[in-house]
C-alpha cells in the first residue's frame, strides 16, 4: 500500500489543475466551435428581369394563341444579358381576331416565308433559352401589359408540356405601375413614350412584333431607373 498514492491532491495542486484546464479550453474552444458550426448558406443568386412582349391573334389566351415572341434578359439595373425572338406558327389561325390582324399584321403566307416555327419548337427554344441565360438566378416576368403576356405565355408553356412557374417567379412586375409609382398618371405607352422624350413602339403592322416590344419595354424601364435615381440624388442634396 503507498500512501503517497491515495492521499488526496493539496488545495494548491487542485488549484493549479483547474487553472490549466481552463487555459486548455480558451486555447481550443474556438477551434471547437468553427468545427461544429456549418458554414453559412452560400448568398443567393441576384434576381434577373424577363423583359417581355408578346402578339397574338386576339384577346383571349384560351381561344387565341401566341403567334411572336420577345424577351430581353436583364440584371436589375437594365444590362442586357441575352435576347429571344421567336415568330410562331399557331395551330389555329383562323381564329384570328380582325383586331389582332390590324395590330400584328399576321398572315399565314407571311408568317411561314419569314421563318415561323412550331409551337412546340418555340417552347424548346424558350426553355433552353432561359436555362442557358438565367444560370440558376430567379427571373422576374416583366412587361408592359403583364396580365395579357403571362397568360398567353402560360397557355402556350402547358399546351407543350412546360410551366411558367418553374422558368418565372409567382409575382411579377408591370411598366405602367412603376411609372404610377414615380407619380406618373399617363400611361399609355405612346403618352409615357411622350414624357420620357422616346419614340413609341412602331404602329406599323408586320413591324410591330414581340421583339420591339421588348426593346420599348426596356428603353421605358431604363428611363424610369435613370429618373428615379436622379430624383434621389436631388432629395439628398
Amino acid at each position: 500500500y503507498n500512501s503517497a498514492i491515495a492521499r488526496p491532491p493539496a488545495r494548491g495542486d487542485a488549484g493549479l489543475m483547474r487553472a490549466l484546464l481552463f487555459a486548455l479550453l480558451a486555447l481550443f474552444a474556438p477551434h471547437l466551435a468553427q468545427a461544429q458550426t456549418p458554414p453559412p448558406p452560400p448568398p443567393p443568386p441576384e434576381s434577373i428581369l424577363a423583359i417581355v412582349d408578346v402578339e397574338t391573334t386576339g384577346l383571349d389566351p384560351g381561344h387565341h394563341e401566341m403567334i411572336d415572341a420577345g424577351l430581353i434578359y436583364t440584371t436589375l439595373d437594365g444590362r442586357e444579358l441575352g435576347r429571344l425572338y421567336l415568330k410562331i406558327m399557331p395551330t389555329h389561325p383562323e381564329r384570328l381576331s380582325p383586331g389582332a390582324k390590324a395590330v400584328n399584321g399576321f398572315d399565314v403566307g407571311y408568317w411561314r416565308a419569314n421563318g415561323a416555327i412550331e409551337e412546340k419548337d418555340a417552347v424548346a427554344r424558350l426553355v433552353a433559352f432561359h436555362r442557358d441565360t438565367a444560370a440558376g438566378r430567379t427571373v422576374i416576368f416583366t412587361a408592359y401589359n403583364v396580365w395579357f403576356d403571362r397568360a398567353f405565355l402560360t397557355a402556350l408553356l402547358a399546351e407543350h408540356g412546360a410551366d411558367f412557374r418553374a422558368l418565372y417567379h409567382y409575382q411579377v412586375l408591370d411598366i405602367p405601375s412603376m411609372a404610377f409609382g414615380q407619380g406618373e398618371r399617363r400611361i399609355r405607352g405612346s403618352e409615357l413614350a411622350a414624357v420620357l422624350g422616346i419614340a413609341p413602339e412602331t404602329s406599323v403592322p408586320l413591324e410591330h412584333t414581340g421583339i420591339t416590344g421588348a426593346q420599348f419595354n426596356l428603353d421605358v424601364y431604363r428611363l424610369l431607373l435613370a429618373r428615379h435615381a436622379h430624383k434621389k440624388a436631388d432629395a439628398s442634396q
